[in-house]
């Protein structure tokens, strides 16, 4: 290992994750993005893009233990992807394997087939135009770089199986470019709001979308992630905590 990294833990401690020092290190968009993944089969193959330090990967596997799956996760930056391997070994997740893939490249094909995935998850960069940051790591993981959230979502729906789903956290202001990308290729589009605080503008959205489907969007009711005094709600601790599903929580 020629990186520096922290023994970290997510879910009450029920997953390990290791992370960069300094670098890109994972947030709460990751587990709340894990929780929206619901009535999963054996034999279900879960794609994840832009991995990232994992964590998305490693909350589904931990979940979906008892199911017979196969979770791959496609990651540009080599140090993330055998920090993310690691941890996989580390909790024993044996269908669970990461990929160093540049998605803005033309692939090859041989081993990796488009519309081969029943569930593709994403957690994109979230801007285009903000500062980057003068860490490379957290850069790459936080700014598009000549590739922008509409060929993301593109790369996603081409991977996906027909009528598979595909699912995405993302700035709350980004919805429409993401309704957008999704015109006339998905539908049954479902939007859930994540609030801070109650009487706050939504600042992420998390959406999901049935590729081929022709179905209505529906938005569902708020979340609300912190009560008055700054402490996670209920339904907040049910899902970083306990490792629920927005299903358990209310009708996705």
């Amino acid at each position: 290992m020629t990186i520096a990294y922290t023994e970290d833990y997510l879910l009450d401690k029920q997953v390990k994750i290791l992370q960069p020092v300094n670098g890109y290190r994972a947030s709460s968009d990751a587990v709340l993005l894990a929780a929206m993944i619901s009535h999963v089969e054996n034999d279900t193959k879960i794609l994840d893009v832009g991995s990232g330090t994992g964590a998305v990967s490693l909350c589904l596997a931990q979940r979906l233990l008892d199911k017979d799956i196969n979770i791959e996760g496609f990651e540009l930056q080599p140090e993330l992807v055998e920090l993310s391997n690691l941890s996989a070994v580390a909790n024993g997740f044996d269908f669970l394997h990461f990929r160093q893939i540049d998605i803005r490249q033309k692939l090859s094909f041989s081993d990796v087939k488009p519309c081969s995935f029943d569930v593709v998850i994403s957690n994109p960069p979230y801007s285009e135009h903000d500062m980057p940051s003068p860490n490379s790591s957290k850069a790459a993981a936080h700014n598009h770089q000549n590739f922008g959230l509409t060929q993301w979502l593109d790369f996603c729906l081409k991977m996906a199986k027909p009528f598979g789903r595909i699912c995405l956290v993302h700035r709350a202001e980004a919805l429409p470019q993401i309704c957008t990308a999704l015109q006339h290729k998905a539908g049954e589009i479902t939007v859930l709001p994540l609030y801070s605080k109650i009487g706050q503008n939504a600042k992420r959205i998390i959406v999901s979308a049935k590729k081929d489907s022709k179905a209505v969007c529906r938005i569902l009711p708020p979340f609300i992630m912190h009560d008055i005094d700054g402490k996670y709600t209920q339904q907040a601790e049910k899902i970083l905590r306990k490792g629920l599903t927005f299903e358990d929580i209310f009708s996705v």
